[in-house]
Formats: C-alpha cells, structure tokens, sequence
C-alpha cells in the first residue's frame, strides 16, 4: 500500500512567512532595510494569499490554525525589537507590543490550565491591531530603505499602533477574564 501525504499549500506559505522572521532580523541589523521591505511585503501578501486559499479551496488544518498567527506573531515581534534595537522604534512602544503579546499568551495559558477548554477566535480590534502594526513597520523600513525623509505620518501611525495595541489588550482581558468569572460563579 502506497501512502499518500496531501500538500497543504497554505501551511508552506505560512511556514515560510516564518521562515522570513530570521532574514528579517538580520537584515535589519545589518541596514539592509530596503530588501527587508520586500520580505515585509511579501509576508503581508503571503498571509492574505494563505488565508484566502485555505478558505476558498477547504485547506484549512490544525497545523494552519497555529502555524498562521505563529508565523504573524514571530515576524511582527521580532521585527518590532529588531527596530527598536537599530533605533528605528521608541522603546515604548516596543514594550507596549510585547508586554499586549506575553499578557495574551500568559492569560491563554492560565485559562487552558484551569478550565482545558481554550479556543481563541481573533477579535476584530486584534485584527485591526496586526493590520495596523504590520503597516506601521512596513512604512518605518520603507521610508528608511528608500532613503525617504521621515514623516509626520510615521508618528501619527506610532500612536495609532499604540492605541490599538493598548485596546487589544485590554479587550482580550475582559472577554477572557468575564469567560472565566462566568466559569467561576458556575454560569
């Protein structure tokens, strides 16, 4: 008997994308920040392209539902540190980001731990959030990359991401926290 293994095309675009967190990295560090853009781009059309193909062709796996938002995740918090180390990025605003990330992946894993039922459904503030922080970067390593003069745009988005980074976080705390409570009075 022959076995057969089916290619899971979204899952390789994803793994990919995270496979681009390392390049990244490095290409920030070493100021290669105009080839840094294009694998930014790449990696925002990847996410689309992965996301619209598991939907449309019923591609979708447990692996693609943990590979995606890893790969997202991996490549928008290392290259948020990865700026702030070149000094591209406020510190702040690095902190923000990170501490929103570890606040989620803590209360998840707290959550699973006490009630082994966790399933996470993005909320729409968090997809605005990646939305806005993905094009946050990608402005920051464009306008650098392109030796472009920086912007006032650029700190309007700064404060923008900080905003929605901030309400994110604080919407994942009440919907997780008011399931738990529920939990805990029995409901």
């Amino acid at each position: 008997m022959q076995n057969h293994v089916k290619l899971n095309i979204p899952n390789l675009i994803s793994l990919s994308r995270l496979l681009s967190v390392p390049l990244a990295v490095w290409l920030i560090i070493n100021d290669g920040l105009l080839i840094c853009f294009w694998v930014l781009i790449y990696a925002g059309v990847s996410d689309a392209v992965d996301g619209f193909i598991a939907k449309r062709y019923d591609l979708r796996s447990k692996l693609g539902g943990y590979l995606d938002p890893i790969a997202d995740k991996a490549l928008l918090i290392s290259v948020f540190i990865s700026l702030g180390y070149s000094g591209y990025l406020y510190s702040w605003l690095i902190l923000i980001v990170v501490f929103r990330d570890i606040l989620i992946l803590l209360g998840a894993l707290i959550y699973h731990l006490m009630y082994q039922d966790l399933v996470i459904e993005p909320l729409v503030i968090s997809k605005i959030n990646t939305t806005v922080q993905f094009i946050l970067l990608a402005v920051i390593i464009g306008f650098n990359g392109f030796n472009l003069e920086e912007s006032f745009f650029i700190d309007v988005l700064i404060y923008i991401t900080a905003f929605t980074t901030l309400s994110s976080g604080a919407a994942y705390v009440y919907t997780w926290g008011g399931k738990a409570a529920r939990k805990e009075l029995g409901e």
